[in-house]
């Protein structure tokens, strides 16, 4: 296993395949980070030299990656939270942000089914 900025990469991926493993790095980001490192994007991870891993890992410290990027991702949260907008209400409540429907769905945000509660006297 090739190891890039602390995540491990499985050796038989492609290059491509294999950067998306890192949070922050989807297909697109890895094909442009091979096109500038000028390595073919049909090699494999256990392919590459030692100066190859090196320019990548260069190319891959210019952008905002795994915990800095999350890091960046809770504090725009917190901070809607914070301001007590709409969008921030509705994730301190754990329910949709984005205008979806709650009344049938939005299960997976809402969690599990709770019984109906039966009125007492």
């Amino acid at each position: 296993m090739t190891r890039i900025v602390g995540i491990n990469i499985p050796n038989n991926q492609h290059i491509i395949i294999g950067l998306t493993a890192i949070y922050g790095i989807g297909r697109s980001r890895a094909k442009k980070i091979c096109e500038v490192t000028k390595i073919s994007t049909t090699k494999k991870i256990k392919d590459l030299n030692d100066n190859e891993l090196e320019k990548l890992r260069e190319e891959i410290s210019k952008f905002i990656i795994e915990g800095d990027l999350r890091r960046e991702f809770s504090m725009n949260i917190k901070r809607l939270i914070d301001l007590s907008c709409y969008r921030g209400i509705r994730h301190r409540k754990s329910l949709p942000c984005r205008g979806q429907r709650t009344r049938t769905n939005a299960r997976t945000r809402k969690g599990p089914r709770r019984a109906a509660q039966s009125l007492r006297k």
